[in-house]
Order: structure tokens, then C-alpha cells, then sequence
């Protein structure tokens, strides 16, 4: 079996795919890529499925040794990428041997990489999903992170991929600036005075340092909460409820400052007020802030939501006829 030698697994490396579904109503989160039009990106540059296994580094990447011959993309955030030390093109195939060794410098905006090796990081399937979820230590290497001097099992290379294949500029995410998140609010915002749900929707919010797979916690405001009588089984607080489900992408607002955005790996339920949620193709630019960007809610309906995403889907098709050729 190929394997791929793991010289430093840089910061915090896991093996994501397109994420473990049909689970949720049994607490099991869906894990995945953070951002999946990176992820799928990466894989249709090497000829892989597009849910097969890749890396998601997250602010420093992992440093790579290939033994034997394949395809290589990188993809996701703005970093320089090198192989032998030399600079390589990100969001481009590239031709790799035995012995050459990928590496990373500093990510310069955005906040994971992805990378994807023709043939897919071959890991266990658990629960129909090579994702790795740590918090169970499930599914992935071993359920956790990666390690300096491990390998990774890598899949048999099939699709001949052409060399230099790239995702049209125009197709590659837009990370300066401020996140501008479409969000659908919901659930729980009748918590909120009208007052409270303005502010939260004209606030720029800071992504805090507690800002990981299972969500992101942000600073900027405090939201005041309706006044009312706490219904049986919500609690005192007025951020209670009665238990119900989190949908991922799902805000909450405990103690009425510092929202916390719910994402993949978080729990799938509780008795928190969740006041809205962001829509699942800003999901992938929310994946992409890091501690201190600046996070804006913008408030759009159901048929909005809809639309991103199959103006995803296309982009994604556009992608696939470029590499194609």
C-alpha cells in the first residue's frame, strides 16, 4: 500500500471528506471539510471523487513526503506552497515524485488548507465517512489530529489528471475583508427585543481566540432578551429554552454578548437560544476567518439560501469542465 510520510503534522491537521450524514438525530455531528468548495476543489484538480479524503490544515500545514509518484493540489486559504523548497502554484495540480517533500510558510488571509493527493488519504470508513470528529475520537487517523513522523495511507491512483490543470482565478474565494454571512433568522430570535436583533444584524463581530471545529465565538455588542416568564424546563436564564435541535450554522447568544456560530463538529442540540442560521455556502467563508476578522450577519429567506446554493453547484460544474480541459 502507498502511504504518504507525514514529516510535521503542522498545527492542527485533520483528514476531512464530505462529512458523516445521517447521524444527527442520534448527537452525531457531520464533521467534513469546514469548507467544502475548497475540499472539492482540491479533489477534482488530482482526479478524485468529490468527497474523497483530504488534509485540512488549520492556520499552520502539515509538512508532506510523497513515496511514490502522484498529483497534488492545494487549495483554501492564501499561503504560499512549496515542493523541494521551491514555490508551487496553489489551486493547480501539481506532478509530485518519491522523495518530494510539500511544505507550507505562513498563511497570509483565510485560515485551513486543503490538500488533496490523487487516489484520496486512504483511511478507515467509519459510519460511511473518513472524517475525522476528535471530541469522540472517531473516524480520521485515529480520531485525533496529526503527528510529527506518521504516515497516511494513500488509494490507488486511477483518473489521468492533466499536469498544470488550475481553478480559473475567478472561481478561487475572496478572503480580504470583512465575512459577510447570509443568515436566516429563526428558531429562537423572538428571544430578542427588535432593538437587540438590529444591533446583532448592524454589529461588526471580532472572531474571538475560542474559534475551532465546533464553532466560533465572537465579541463586539450585547443583545438584550424579551422579557417574559421562563417556560417549564427552559431554566432562569433568559438565553434558555426548552431543549430542540441545532442545525449546523446555528447561532446561539448565552448571556446575550458573544454569539457563538455552531459548525461542524458541534453538539446537534440544547437548551440555548439560537437566534438564526448562517447559510451552509457561508459556512466555507465563516471556515476561513481567523482570531480577530471582522464577521457581519446579513439577514436573507429560505429561497436566497436556496439560491447560493446552486450557484455553488455551478461554480463547482465550471471548475470541473476547466480541469477537464
Amino acid at each position: 500500500m502507498s502511504q504518504l510520510r507525514v514529516r510535521a503534522g503542522g498545527l492542527y491537521t485533520t483528514v476531512q471528506d464530505s462529512g458523516r450524514f445521517g447521524y444527527y438525530h442520534m448527537g452525531m455531528p457531520p464533521s467534513g471539510a469546514m469548507d467544502a468548495y475548497s475540499a472539492i476543489a482540491a479533489n477534482l484538480l488530482v482526479g478524485n471523487p468529490d468527497g474523497a479524503g483530504v488534509l485540512e490544515g488549520t492556520y499552520v500545514g502539515p509538512t508532506l513526503e510523497f513515496t511514490d509518484e502522484r498529483v497534488v493540489a492545494v487549495t483554501g486559504a492564501d499561503v504560499p506552497v512549496t515542493v523541494n523548497d521551491e514555490p508551487v502554484e496553489p489551486w493547480t495540480a501539481v506532478r509530485v515524485r518519491a522523495g518530494d517533500v510539500l511544505g507550507f510558510a505562513m498563511i497570509r488571509a483565510g485560515c485551513r488548507v486543503y490538500v488533496a493527493v490523487s487516489g484520496g488519504i486512504d483511511v478507515p470508513v467509519y459510519l460511511g465517512s473518513r472524517s475525522t470528529y476528535t471530541l469522540t475520537g472517531i473516524g480520521g487517523h485515529h480520531g485525533r489530529k496529526l503527528a510529527d513522523d506518521e504516515t497516511l495511507p494513500l488509494g490507488s491512483a486511477a483518473s489521468a489528471v492533466r499536469q498544470g490543470a488550475a481553478v480559473p482565478q475567478d472561481l478561487r474565494p475572496e478572503l480580504d475583508g470583512a465575512a459577510e454571512l447570509r443568515t436566516v433568522v429563526g428558531l429562537c430570535s423572538y428571544r430578542l427585543t427588535e432593538d437587540a436583533l438590529a444591533s446583532f444584524l448592524g454589529t461588526d463581530w471580532k472572531v474571538t481566540k475560542d474559534a475551532d471545529r465546533v464553532g466560533y465565538r465572537l465579541r463586539g455588542g450585547t443583545l438584550d432578551f424579551t422579557e417574559r416568564e421562563q417556560p417549564f424546563g427552559a431554566g432562569s436564564d433568559p438565553a434558555n429554552v426548552v431543549d430542540l435541535g441545532y442545525p449546523v450554522g446555528s447561532i446561539q447568544v448565552p448571556g446575550g454578548d458573544e454569539p457563538i456560530v455552531l459548525l461542524n463538529d458541534a453538539v446537534t442540540g440544547g437548551g440555548y437560544a439560537t437566534i438564526g442560521t448562517v447559510i451552509s455556502v457561508d459556512r466555507d467563508r465563516i471556515a476561513q476567518t481567523k482570531t480577530g476578522d471582522v464577521v457581519r450577519f446579513n439577514s436573507v429567506d429560505l429561497d436566497t439560501a436556496l439560491a447560493a446554493r446552486t450557484d455553488r453547484r455551478e461554480r463547482i460544474e465550471r471548475i470541473r469542465r476547466a480541469i477537464a480541459g
